[in-house]
């Protein structure tokens, strides 16, 4: 990977060709890695709370981002310019991250990873004010009809459920983390300022357990290790390594590439992986309107992915 030279001064000018062809590629791989995040998240937080789950986590991401900053990458160790942006971006990515595992004590992988899907609508809307980014009608129609999908997956295909709007309370804690993301896809771009990628992302990770430390800490102390089944071990392990750093190394490239508007779109792939996960892992296959509904995000998708920016 080489250092990245600074974006040009018109924010909203994207890659074109094979370029913009390997960001779709990124995003591609980040859907999959993300909707594994959810169902093996869910195994953890049936034995760790989400503060000092995540806390573990981020302190294992430091250190994985660390040899690959300053071993493999060999960046440079000096202490980034206008630091302040690291603290604001990890701020953002630890709410989404507590919030996603809180969310997981009241609802299932599936139903959280619909709530995901609804970050590239919000992503757009923060694209404007952040980039000056405008969304074609084709693109806004493409992200419209797969949020449908995505509400009809939250409410689990139950028409009286979405007509009294019964919304549950892990969706409504997500929902939460995942505006903080919206925001956060954009803020990548506007706050890049030419640095190596993999050091990007180390101070973001760094930023991101400074927040996490006051509510994690005590729980992270207090907690018996030894007691932990070893699926937990695994869990942290694929979050740490893979949905952490690899993911966030896959966005930081394909941000450069697309508008935030497609970035996140991929992520409309996510329930349905997720349902596919669920289903190879023993823990039961959604209901056939559910899916439909998963169904329905990817072709929204489909639509959004081959339109032109």
């Amino acid at each position: 990977m080489t250092k990245r030279m600074p974006a040009p001064a018109g924010l909203s000018t994207h890659a074109r060709g094979h370029e913009k062809l390997k960001g779709h590629l990124a995003m591609l791989l980040f859907a999959v890695l993300i909707a594994g995040s959810f169902s093996f998240g869910g195994l953890a937080a049936r034995y760790m709370k989400a503060e000092p789950l995540m806390l573990w986590r981020y302190i294992l991401t430091i250190v994985v981002m660390a040899v690959l900053a300053f071993g493999v990458f060999r960046v440079p160790t000096a202490l980034p310019k206008q630091a302040w942006r690291f603290l604001l971006l990890g701020g953002l990515i630890a709410a989404y991250m507590l919030t996603m595992f809180m969310a997981l004590e009241f609802t299932s992988p599936v139903a959280t990873g619909a709530v995901f899907t609804l970050m590239p609508l919000l992503s757009a809307a923060f694209a404007l004010p952040v980039l000056g980014q405008h969304t074609r009608p084709g693109v806004l129609a493409g992200l419209i009809i797969a949020a449908a999908g995505a509400v009809w997956v939250i409410f689990r295909g139950n028409v009286d459920a979405i007509l009294s709007f019964d919304v549950g309370t892990g969706e409504m804690i997500f929902f939460v983390g995942v505006i903080c993301h919206a925001l956060y896809v954009p803020l990548i771009r506007r706050f890049d300022r030419g640095e190596h990628a993999v050091a990007f992302g180390f101070w973001v990770t760094v930023g991101a357990t400074l927040w996490l430390i006051p509510p994690g800490i005590r729980g992270l102390v207090q907690t018996d290790f030894s007691a932990l089944p070893l699926t937990v071990y695994a869990a942290v392990a694929y979050l740490a390594v893979v949905t952490t750093a690899l993911t966030f190394l896959l966005l930081q490239y394909a941000s450069m590439r697309l508008p935030a508007s497609k970035l996140l779109g991929y992520g409309y792939l996510t329930p349905s992986f997720i349902i596919l996960l669920e289903g190879l892992l023993g823990h039961g296959w959604a209901s056939l309107p559910v899916l439909a509904g998963a169904l329905v995000t990817a072709c929204g998708l489909a639509l959004m992915a081959f339109l032109p920016d």
